[in-house]
């Protein structure tokens, strides 16, 4: 990623920079972690809602968030890009526009209907919420003290985590709880008259998003952020061409550790209505079965807080290491238990995976010095991996849903190899600490 995130003045001295001289501009930065968590996990109760309004299999119904995912691999670097030209702030307020317009184009996509439409909206969204995480994320891993980064960065992405609790019930509410696929039983086929009528259904959270959006952005564009130093951004490119990052193992390992837990977390979040609705597992309706999946994304908000407050006192890799087992052994009991104890095995692997993916991306930019800025962009578009989430739908499509957690389990153990070994830096450089611009 392009951009100045961390920088030193020119003279080489580097003012003091205390957490209070960012509270406002952190306090900022959660509400986008929220809002992109949140309107990211509406996908959750519209994969359901979807399938049903269009008649999709599951490969089919995972494409959709495919489609999500791929635009953080296209959108990320011309992200990066935009931010160097215009900055960071202005950025943010473009972000927040793009996602406003993607949120608009789901009521054309509504009224037609259309399933190429609505690839289309979500993909504008997603591009929207790339350009947001290419700046916060590497924004809130520098702006204080290296070591505590990772404790920093999981309190900021229980924010993320408080909007991904609440879209479930959202969704669940205003989009399954307003149609006939979303409260009819399992297996029940719709009519081509409540196909139409559940279709039109997500235009009013839509565009109850698209103005929040457009109000935040708003906001933002009139705040004091702090900007990040201009002046010495050249030094820092020179300094760069000195070093490789592929001599920095914890970053080579930690690319494909966010890409293959993105795989993970997308196939818990997306196929959790279609799981827990089967009649041996909860026998839900769609409805009912989007109430739980707050738990699910609840058991993230706690489990950052947690993870937050355990790495200031022991550290990072340790805890990753801790929370990959348990999310190992919950899938397991997901896979070949049925009934409660399937339902909130998969329940619980949420307060596992909820320190992974900060956690992950702080212990990926260590000791990267003046490459952290490349470093970050790297690990924000291997969040391209939930693309792959189609591969557990054609694994659903082809050997049942329950085994198709499988994969999810061995994602799980890549996630514990990286944090026993792959994390540890190679070659470490002075990490960089970003400071207010005078």
């Amino acid at each position: 990623m392009a951009g100045p995130i961390g920088t030193a003045p020119a003279d080489g001295t580097r003012p003091a920079a205390s957490g209070s001289n960012y509270g406002p501009a952190l306090t900022l930065l959660a509400s986008l972690f929220f809002m992109w968590g949140f309107i990211t996990v509406i996908n959750g109760t519209l994969l359901p809602h979807l399938r049903s309004v269009f008649d999709l299999n599951y490969t089919q119904t995972t494409l959709i968030e495919s489609v999500w995912f791929i635009a953080y691999f296209f959108a990320s670097i011309p992200s990066a890009k935009l931010i160097e030209r215009i900055g960071y702030q202005k950025s943010m307020v473009v972000g927040l526009l793009v996602m406003a317009a993607g949120a608009l184009g789901m009521v054309p996509a509504a009224r037609i209907p259309s399933f190429e439409v609505t690839l289309t909206a979500l993909f504008v969204i997603a591009s929207g919420i790339t350009l947001l995480q290419v700046a916060a994320n590497p924004y809130v891993a520098v702006v204080g003290p290296p070591e505590t980064a990772s404790s920093r960065l999981n309190l900021v992405q229980a924010f993320n985590s408080l909007g991904t609790t609440l879209a479930p019930l959202f969704g669940g509410y205003l989009i399954l709880g307003r149609t006939a696929g979303g409260t009819a039983e399992a297996g029940r086929v719709l009519t081509p008259a409540e196909r139409l009528a559940d279709a039109q259904s997500v235009i009013l959270p839509y565009l109850i998003v698209a103005a929040v959006l457009v109000g935040l952005a708003v906001v933002i564009a009139r705040f004091p952020l702090p900007a990040m130093g201009q002046a010495t951004s050249r030094v820092a490119r020179e300094e760069r061409k000195r070093h490789s990052l592929w001599r920095h193992r914890n970053l080579v390992f930690g690319v494909p550790a966010i890409f293959i837990y993105l795989i993970a977390e997308i196939g818990v979040g997306n196929l959790f209505v279609n799981f827990v609705s089967q009649p041996d597992i909860g026998n839900l309706t769609n409805q009912q079965a989007s109430n739980y999946l707050f738990l699910l994304w609840g058991g993230m908000m706690v489990g950052r807080f947690v993870g937050s407050a355990l790495m200031q006192k022991i550290p990072a890799e340790t805890v990753l290491a801790a929370f990959s087992v348990g999310a190992f052994v919950v899938m397991l009991a997901t896979v070949f238990t049925t009934g409660p104890v399937a339902m909130w095995s998969l329940i619980l692997v949420g307060l596992f995976h909820s320190i992974m993916f900060p956690t992950i991306f702080t212990l990926g930019i260590r000791g990267l010095g003046p490459l952290t800025e490349e470093g970050s962009g790297l690990l924000i578009m291997a969040i391209a991996g939930g693309a792959l989430v189609v591969v557990q739908g054609w694994l659903a499509d082809r050997y049942g849903l329950q085994p198709s957690f499988l994969l999810t389990a061995a994602c799980e153990l890549y996630i514990l190899f990286y944090a026993l070994w792959g994390a540890k830096p190679t070659r470490a450089l002075p990490d960089v600490q970003a400071v207010p611009q005078n």
